[in-house]
């Protein structure tokens, strides 16, 4: 369910972002439990209107992220702001939806009512967004949820967040249990809600292949750490996949950084960082999926991280000033 304050008439409108505005800034974030770190020094930008993969092994630190630009959890270290706003605050709250993979519903309420208790829970409530979502999946409204399949209750839980009208809307494996044909239906109506609405959204996800075909933007956490931020098509440009004889060791491949060698199946076998233009006479260099290149950095956990410039963090003590002005004009 979406973590609102409760409804009592009339919207709720906050000011118009300048260009390249960021949804979420992180700095120096980290979380500690007994176990250990969980995140550490983690810094990022996403720029808003963005749709952003988050990708990384199990117990990579992917939840605790999402947990804490959702307050759910408190940073140990660092800072973090949703549109400039603390995590918690009633602006941050009010434009930001969260859907987990247990997708937690009241069984015994009826669709209708569940999306009742959305609009009175939510001041930009957009109830023809929330049923057309529902009834595109053609689930009655009488039914109670409780004896929805799956696929039915899931695309109820994203009628609740995409009704809420977020500017962000963050998907932790929401649609980890679907059938591929049901995913890629709601894959299809959470870009196309968000290309009308520039809503960002940060969805978790392990089915890399399909995050080719809805993100644009990339955050890699391995470790504990960040590996991989910034547009995809910058950081697939940043990378060359090499067909050369002698693989890592030939000397073409000295001026770039190799992040990963082996030889694959009908593709080329070493994955590099450019360092320079790619100089060597043999098969033309390749650019590497947006699956390779994750799989590759997942695997190399030595490789350097590669922060594009449109995802570098400000200053900390920038990102908690601009906070105390806002709040002390407010």
């Amino acid at each position: 369910m979406n973590h609102t304050q409760p409804h009592h008439g009339g919207g709720t409108e906050f000011a118009r972002l300048p260009a390249g505005a960021a949804a979420i800034e992180a700095q120096g974030l980290g979380k500690k439990y007994r176990r250990g770190w969980a995140l550490q020094d983690v810094s990022f930008r996403l720029p808003a209107g963005r749709v952003c993969g988050l990708v990384g092994p199990n117990g990579a630190g992917k939840s605790t992220l999402m947990g804490l630009a959702t307050h759910m959890i408190r940073p140990t270290t660092g800072a973090l702001r949703v549109f400039g706003a603390t995590p918690g605050s009633t602006e941050a709250v009010l434009r930001t939806a969260y859907l987990t993979q247990e997708k937690p519903l009241f069984r015994r309420f009826t669709v209708a009512e569940t999306l009742r208790l959305g609009r009175e829970f939510n001041p930009r409530w957009d109830q023809e967004v929330a049923e057309g979502i529902v009834r595109a999946g053609q689930v009655p409204l009488e039914a109670k949820v409780g004896t929805l399949s799956g696929g039915q209750r899931t695309r109820v839980a994203f009628a609740l967040a995409f009704g809420k009208r977020p500017d962000l809307l963050i998907l932790d494996e929401p649609m980890a249990d679907l059938d591929p044909l049901v995913r890629r239906e709601l894959m299809t109506t959470l870009t196309a809600e968000a290309a009308e609405h520039g809503t960002t959204v940060l969805v978790s996800s392990h089915m890399l292949a399909e995050l080719e075909y809805i993100c644009d933007y990339l955050l890699v956490v391995a470790n504990g750490g960040l590996r991989l931020a910034g547009e995809v098509h910058e950081l697939r440009a940043a990378h060359a996949l090499l067909d050369v004889p002698g693989g890592a060791a030939s000397p073409a491949v000295t001026p770039h950084r190799v992040i990963e060698s082996h030889r694959g199946e009908g593709r080329p076998g070493v994955l590099v960082r450019l360092g320079g233009p790619v100089e060597y006479d043999g098969p033309a260099a390749e650019s590497p999926t947006l699956e390779e290149l994750l799989l590759a950095y997942l695997r190399s956990p030595d490789a350097p991280p590669l922060i594009a410039p449109s995802a570098r963090a400000g200053d900390i003590h920038d990102i908690i000033t601009r906070d105390r002005t806002k709040a002390v004009t407010a």
